[in-house]
């Protein structure tokens, strides 16, 4: 069996109007945590309220779009370098920002703080939450797994960044008090994972992650869709 991505079929989402151009793409970001502290490795998945109008009851990996606040935010650490020329010629800042937006949504979405202890810092934005628990967003350890761009035919498209990092970065393995907009997180073994009720992309880069925590030096897919299918290079 080919160890290539399996590119969905039926992309989830809404379809374009007829007549209009394609939408262009919005930049996102999400973070594939992954724990060791068991038998096997394990992802964290969260479940989306049955009442999003996109995707509900599904299980996703926490993400979501940048914020221009995601350039400028405080850090505790910088980006590894080499990850940022992989994805050249996209802007080393916006590599960094993608980074800053995949942390702060899974604080937002599942309570979790991949972070540095630091002092309170007061700031206005989205990432004031995130500042008010006493942590700086600690990016170092960030790994690429996959770079994936919703296809033409469907009317809300991202151009995704898919990060993994290990749970020992994170501050706590406990979700914070009055944080999450998940329903539910859990910790899932890859094989378990594939069993959820997944968008298509999000089996698609699970199954890449598991391959790449094996190899290692396995390259980051970065798929593409077309009117007529798929494409897929490496990165």
């Amino acid at each position: 069996m080919s160890d290539a991505p399996t590119l969905p079929r039926k992309p989830e989402g809404p379809p374009r109007i007829p007549g209009k151009p394609a939408v262009r793409p919005r930049y996102a970001a999400t973070l594939l945590l992954v724990r060791r502290d068991g038998p096997s490795p394990r992802v964290l998945m969260g479940r989306r309220h049955g009442g999003h109008d996109f995707m509900p009851d599904k299980w996703v990996v926490p993400g979501g779009r940048i914020d221009r606040a995601d350039y400028v935010a405080p850090r505790a650490a910088e980006l590894d370098p080499a990850l940022t020329a992989r994805l050249a010629p996209m802007p080393a800042k916006k590599v960094e920002a993608l980074a800053l937006t995949a942390i702060r949504e899974t604080f937002e979405e599942a309570g979790l703080l991949l972070a540095r202890p630091a002092a309170k810092t007061r700031r206005a934005g989205p990432w004031r939450p995130f500042l008010a628990q006493g942590a700086l967003p600690d990016p170092s350890g960030m790994r690429l797994v996959a770079r994936a761009v919703t296809p033409p035919m469907i009317g809300k498209r991202f151009d995704t960044l898919f990060f993994l990092a290990e749970a020992e970065g994170l501050i706590s393995l406990e979700r914070q008090a009055d944080c999450g907009e998940l329903d539910e997180i859990a910790w899932f073994d890859f094989e378990g994972a594939k069993d959820l009720d997944l968008p298509a992309i999000t089996r698609t880069v699970i199954k890449e992650a598991g391959l790449q925590l094996e190899d290692p030096d396995r390259r980051a897919p970065f798929i593409r869709f077309a009117m007529g299918g798929g494409k897929t290079t490496y990165l």
